[in-house]
């Protein structure tokens, strides 16, 4: 494998291999390491579907993000060839004035876009599955549906590779540092130049950036899929993705039936854990924590069919680090995306090759910036 590069991407998650896609898109040589085998199961970015929505509760500086990401897995899928998005329609739901259904509407009413605003009685009788408690209400989003994560690392990897680019599997980076104006890169095999570094390691961060105060913590979070008693209410066409505030602060999102089951998740609430000795299995008390949850608001599930593990890494204000070195210009850093960034990994490789060409991009990412503590 050749040395030398103009870019080196560590991490090849959403958001890294987005990343390579995009650099190697735009002319430049790029080399992408990973210590896994992308897709893979050891991080953030696995699980079979991904929530996409466009009326985001978060914040409303996501949203042109977002839109743009539409375009870009649109293109994405006919590139491919690949179907890569189911569009499902979307609900925010919880209590009128709580953080999902106010925030959603926010976002929408500022955005123009399209929604219904419906009440509890209204989304029982369109959406079956779903049963809110009386006094809650739902944002009900069109364009919202469903993206398949691994699908999507898997095609822009490839098509990565068909642009050039140097893919290295089971390749961990250990460390970097400036040589001169250059970035020098060395893993457990060998030493790489580059011009540019992105670190997009996810819950591995702190360590390749042991220099700064980066207060990331990462959090053991369940993905669950249970066997529904009456199929067709679970159905894409009769079930959008839904996420819900059931209780003040707390939330829980779901997907239709698509061929492995009913999933579901908390979003949040889990155990902080070092990324190298996490639990990955799933114990029993814990699927029936989150049955006591979603039991009330959902018609009946039966057993649970599997569960797997994934990785939040969060900041402490819940949006992500996308930010160059304060001291190293030369170094990008990429993540972390306090569990809510997939959806948006298209258009963030985008920025990112922007940032590495010209050191632009036309969306605001002020949220996103390294802070010194």
């Amino acid at each position: 494998m050749p040395r030398d590069f103009d870019v080196i991407v560590a991490g090849l998650g959403a958001m890294g291999s987005a990343a390579a896609f995009h650099l190697a898109r735009s002319g430049l040589k790029v080399l992408g390491l990973d210590r896994y085998h992308p897709p893979h199961e050891q991080g953030s970015s696995h699980g079979q579907t991904r929530i996409i929505r466009e009326a985001y509760f978060e914040h409303p500086v996501y949203v042109p993000i977002v839109q743009r990401a539409y375009e870009l897995w649109t293109a994405l899928e006919q590139e491919s060839g690949q179907q890569l998005f189911i569009q499902t329609g979307g609900l925010m739901i919880g209590p009128p004035k709580g953080v999902v259904v106010r925030g959603a509407h926010t976002s929408a009413e500022l955005h123009g876009l399209k929604y219904e605003y419906l009440s509890a009685p209204e989304i029982r009788e369109r959406f079956p599955a779903l049963r809110p408690a009386r006094g809650m209400a739902g944002i009900l989003e069109p364009r919202a549906g469903v993206l398949f994560p691994e699908r999507c690392i898997e095609a822009h990897l490839r098509l990565a590779r068909s642009r050039g680019t140097a893919l290295s599997f089971g390749e961990e980076m250990v460390g970097w540092q400036l040589a001169g104006e250059r970035v020098r890169v060395r893993t457990a095999k060998a030493e790489y130049r580059a011009d540019r570094l992105v670190i997009s390691a996810g819950s591995w961060l702190q360590r390749l950036v042991p220099d700064l105060e980066v207060p990331v913590t990462v959090e053991r979070q369940i993905l669950f899929w249970f066997e529904p008693h009456e199929r067709s209410v679970w159905q894409s066409d009769r079930c959008p993705i839904h996420l819900w505030e059931y209780s003040d602060g707390r939330f829980f999102y779901g997907f239709p039936a698509l061929g492995h089951g009913v999933k579901l998740a908390r979003h949040h609430q889990g155990a902080m854990v070092d990324p190298e000795r996490v639990s990955r299995e799933v114990k029993p008390h814990e699927t029936a924590a989150l049955r006591r949850v979603t039991r009330p608001l959902l018609a009946p599930l039966g057993r649970c069919v599997m569960s797997t593990v994934c990785l939040y890494t969060n900041m402490p204000d819940g949006h992500f680090l996308i930010d160059h070195h304060p001291a190293c210009p030369q170094v990008l850093i990429v993540s972390p995306c306090s569990g809510h960034g997939f959806k948006f990994s298209s258009a963030i490789g985008e920025i990112v090759a922007g940032l590495v060409r010209t050191g632009q991009t036309r969306f605001d990412l002020e949220l996103f910036r390294y802070r010194e503590r």
